[in-house]
């Protein structure tokens, strides 16, 4: 489905992708790992073509893409291909607008259907993404965190990507909500086909969404391979640093742990 072949990004003479090489299949799922700064996001923003590339290839279902300006018909034939998901939904949605109109309003992007249709397609991605009638109403600023982040998620299937590339989706939200987060992608990854690019800090999260995992540090690919062989069994001193500096279990903050024994 998609292949990054020697991909670099440069600002100015600062180097923030370097030689960055790798695919992923139709129906598969890739996390991109690494600390702040590591050019993960960097490395997204230009395959969903936000960021335009200073060298290398991306090949997007046999057909490479080229740099420069597109034309609408072009950008909605991307946007067929490739959909990209943020962080902070909040910023990516209108205030004003409630739910369903922001979700139809994605669907008629890319699709001209008739009144009862669209309807019923904006009925059946809020129910895919588990929104019932009541929030489809709604206004952003009426819905939690994750809830919000449902919508964002909605809104990309409404193009019916390919890829769906998620940028440190689950950051912001509770570790109970990134549970519900991480179950909804697997259940849409099994539903639709759809394969995922899964951009995280979190290797805890790698494990329940990906098949394979790449580690970045400083713009470089550092190790890369199926999640259980890299994390299980990291070869480069960076990844095991990573792994390391997950807290284990019964981990408490020094300060807290001081504050017990007093």
């Amino acid at each position: 489905m998609l292949e990054v072949r020697n991909l670099r990004k440069e600002f100015g003479d600062f180097v923030a992708v370097d030689d960055v090489t790798f695919s992923l299949p139709r129906q598969g799922s890739l996390a991109i790992v690494g600390e702040s700064g590591s050019g993960k996001t960097t490395t997204a923003r230009m395959i969903a073509g936000l960021e335009k590339p200073s060298g290398g290839h991306i090949v997007v279902g046999g057909d490479e893409r080229q740099p420069g300006r597109l034309r609408s018909r072009e950008g909605r034939a991307r946007g067929r291909q490739i959909q990209m998901v943020f962080q902070d939904p909040y910023l990516s949605l209108d205030r004003r607008q409630r739910v369903c109109d922001a979700v139809a309003e994605a669907v008629v992007l890319h699709r001209r259907l008739p009144t009862d249709q669209l309807r019923a397609r904006v009925a059946e991605l809020l129910d895919m993404v588990g929104l019932d009638d009541r929030q489809a109403r709604s206004l952003p600023k009426a819905l939690s965190g994750g809830q919000r982040q449902r919508v964002a998620i909605a809104r990309a299937l409404a193009a019916e990507p390919q890829t769906l590339i998620l940028d440190e989706a689950i950051a912001a939200l509770d570790v109970s909500i990134q549970a519900q987060i991480l179950r909804l992608l697997a259940s849409i990854r099994a539903e639709t086909g759809t394969a995922l690019l899964f951009i995280t800090h979190d290797l805890g999260a790698v494990r329940h969404i990906s098949d394979d995992v790449l580690v970045m540090q400083a713009g470089k690919v550092v190790e890369h391979g199926p999640v259980a062989t890299v994390l299980d069994d990291p070869q480069d001193p960076y990844t095991q640093r990573l792994i390391a500096s997950i807290p284990k279990p019964g981990w408490r903050p020094q300060r807290r742990a001081h504050r017990a024994a007093a």
